[in-house]
Formats: C-alpha cells, sequence, structure tokens
C-alpha cells in the first residue's frame, strides 16, 4: 500500500525538527565548553597576573671596559676590528716607542760598560790579593831567616873578636906571629860585616812585609770601588725598566678574553695619555638590569630568584637570582633633577635599579649587552629569601 505525500512530508518535518535540535545541543555543548576553557585560560591568566612580577624595562649589562694608552704618541698600527674576539695578551694597538727603545738600548749599553767596569775591579783585586799574599809570604819567609841569621853571626862575632883579643895579648909576649894576627883581624871584620849583613836582611824583609801590607791595603781601595758601582748600576736598572715601562705603555694588549666593541681612532692619529682608543668588554660576564617599581620593590631582595627571557632568543628561558639591589631611585642620579619651583606636581611613580646574576650562566656570546630582556619574579612570597 502506497504512503502518501502528505504522511511522507510529515516524517521528513519531524526528522529535521530532531535534526536541528541535535544541532543545537551540539553547538550549546561546544560554546559551553569553550566558555569553560576560556574561563579556565582566564582564571589561569588572572592568577599568573596576581601571583608574578614581570619586569619589562630590562636590558643584558656587562663590564664595558675602554682602553688607553698611558703615555702620549703616534699610533703605528690596530691589529684588531670591532667584533673580533681577543684572547686575552693579544696585541690590540701599538703606538711609536723608538725613542724609549733607543733609551732602553742606552741604559743597557752603560750597564754593560759598569759590568765591564765591575770584572776588571775583580780581576785586578784577585791579582793583588795573590801577588800581596805571595810577598808577605816570601818576606816572612826571609825575615825568618834573617832573623834565625842574626843570633849565629852574632856568636861567630864574639869568638872571632875574642880570638883577636887573646892573640893581641900574645903578640905582646912574643907568642903570636904577625900573619896569625891579621888573619884573626880579618876573620873578626868578617864576622861583624854578618852580623851587619843579618841586621840588614832582617829589615830589608821587614820592608818586604810592609810593601805586602800596603798592597793588601790597596785591595780595600778596590774593593770600595768596586761596591760604588753597585748603586750607579741599580740607578741606571732603574732608569732602564722606566724606559722598559715606557715601551710597554705604547703597546695596548687585551686583559682578558673578550669582544671588541669599538675602535676609536686609526693608525696615523696622535693620542694623549689616558684617551679613549678601544672598547671591550667580557662576553663570559654578563648580566641583566632592570628597574622595578617602587609599589613592586616589596617582592625583590638580595636572593629572589627570578626567571628572564630575552627578546632575541623566544623560547629560552634563564634563571637568576637578584644580586644587587640599589637603595635610591633613578632619579636621584639625574644630571638636572627636577625642583619643581612652581608648586606644580604630578605624581610619576619611581624605579629603582636591581642586578640579575644568571645562574647558571648562559654560553659566552649567546647574550651581548643592550639586548632587551624582561624579568619575572613571584609575588606570593615564593622564590623570596629569608629576611636577615
Amino acid at each position: 500500500m502506497d504512503i502518501g505525500p502528505a504522511e511522507r512530508s510529515g516524517r521528513e518535518v519531524l526528522t529535521e525538527r530532531r535534526a536541528g535540535q541535535r544541532r543545537r545541543w551540539v553547538r550549546r555543548v561546544a560554546l559551553m565548553t569553550v566558555a569553560v576553557v576560556v574561563l579556565g585560560l582566564g582564571l589561569r591568566w588572572l592568577h599568573w597576573q596576581f601571583t608574578h612580577v614581570v619586569l619589562d624595562d630590562a636590558r643584558v649589562g656587562s663590564d664595558m671596559t675602554v682602553l688607553s694608552s698611558r703615555a702620549p704618541g703616534w699610533v703605528r698600527e690596530i691589529a684588531i676590528s670591532p667584533g673580533d674576539r681577543v684572547a686575552r695578551g693579544a696585541l690590540l694597538a701599538r703606538m711609536d716607542a723608538r725613542d724609549a727603545a733607543l733609551a732602553v738600548e742606552q741604559y743597557e749599553a752603560r750597564l754593560a760598560g759598569i759590568s765591564a767596569r765591575r770584572s776588571e775591579l775583580e780581576a785586578r783585586l784577585a791579582l793583588v790579593d795573590q801577588t800581596s799574599r805571595s810577598q808577605h809570604e816570601a818576606a816572612r819567609a826571609r825575615l825568618d831567616a834573617a832573623r834565625a841569621a842574626l843570633p849565629s853571626a852574632e856568636a861567630e862575632r864574639v869568638f872571632a873578636e875574642a880570638e883577636l883579643d887573646r892573640a893581641e895579648r900574645l903578640s905582646a909576649t912574643g907568642a903570636a906571629t904577625r900573619q896569625r894576627l891579621e888573619q884573626l883581624r880579618l876573620g873578626a871584620e868578617s864576622a861583624r860585616q854578618r852580623v851587619l849583613s843579618a841586621g840588614a836582611d832582617i829589615r830589608n824583609a821587614e820592608a818586604m812585609m810592609a810593601v805586602a801590607l800596603a798592597a793588601r791595603e790597596e785591595m780595600g781601595v778596590i774593593t770600595a770601588q768596586i761596591e760604588a758601582l753597585g748603586p750607579q748600576a741599580r740607578e741606571l736598572e732603574v732608569q732602564r725598566d722606566r724606559a722598559v715601562l715606557e715601551v710597554e705603555d705604547r703597546t695596548l694588549r687585551m686583559p682578558f678574553d673578550g669582544v671588541v666593541n669599538r675602535v676609536f681612532l686609526e693608525p696615523g692619529e696622535h693620542v694623549q695619555a689616558g684617551q679613549r682608543m678601544i672598547l671591550v668588554h667580557n662576553p663570559a660576564n654578563v648580566w641583566v638590569d632592570a628597574n622595578v617599581k617602587e609599589t613592586e620593590v616589596r617582592h625583590f631582595r638580595l636572593g629572589t630568584r627570578v626567571t628572564v627571557t630575552v627578546d632575541a632568543w623566544p623560547g629560552e628561558r634563564f634563571e637568576g637570582e637578584v644580586e644587587r639591589l640599589i637603595e635610591a631611585a633613578t632619579s636621584q642620579f639625574a644630571l638636572l633633577p627636577s625642583a619643581n619651583p612652581s608648586g606644580n606636581f604630578t605624581r610619576i611613580t619611581q624605579r629603582l635599579p636591581l642586578r640579575v646574576r644568571l645562574d647558571p650562566a648562559p654560553p659566552p656570546g649567546m647574550l651581548r649587552p643592550g639586548m632587551l630582556a624582561r624579568v619575572t619574579a613571584r609575588a606570593d612570597g615564593e622564590g623570596l629569601p629569608a629576611r636577615p
């Protein structure tokens, strides 16, 4: 039996109604789900906003070191360019140091002359020492020999004179011949001469000893001359070292492993002492400087743990802690402080500087001075160290 057009139309209408109701329920459920998700995200965002403090006024910092020369002069060589990574002790710039180098050579030559003079005096001292010692020993030996010979000569003289005296008495009685008497007289005279000769030898040996002692005194004079060379050499060494320092002061070297930021001169320019020449920094020693509002400073103290993000590295997070909190607002360091003489006053929230030490430290060169950063800290008390 066929169904009529009216019955088919009613069934289609009923089916369409049920389909529409299902679609409406699906939309309602979807909207409710979206609303719940949005509400959850909103609540989470609100909770995060109430429990965190974000400092947008933050930048990466580092020790920017300005290198300069201690002495004036002409620049002869620039060995680096901006952006170069340079090791500690590497040559950066060299100035004209020819005058100082010539002064160093002059003082070295004078020191060499003093050294040669010292060697000459020391050789002369050794020679005088050896000669005077030999002369003294020889004179001592001759003196001992002469003193030993004098008693024997004196005894011979006494014996010869006694024999002569006895012979003269015998000659008076005719018992001694004239020839015998003459021989005894010659023997007595010879004995007297030997005594005189022994005395002369003693005096000669004593004179030789005096000469040897005088030579020993000359050694004292030579020693004094050698000692006088010491202060002269030290004075020249000081002058030489000063000239060497003048040469070194005209050679600019890297004080640490770092990066060259700027070069303020070119070869051929003349610089004065203390004039800035090269700007460098150490990429391994970086931190983050931020300015915190005075209304939020209560959330920060020394040791507060923070999270740092940098615009140059999206998605990267760096951990750190507050290591320095300046106890004065930035307005106190202004060159032209506002005195407000008119009496009109606009209340402006002040900011206090703080510094964040990154722990662990990022790889050298990843963060560069001046990069914009963002510092986030907990505002609900978590991450704050205990008050001292």
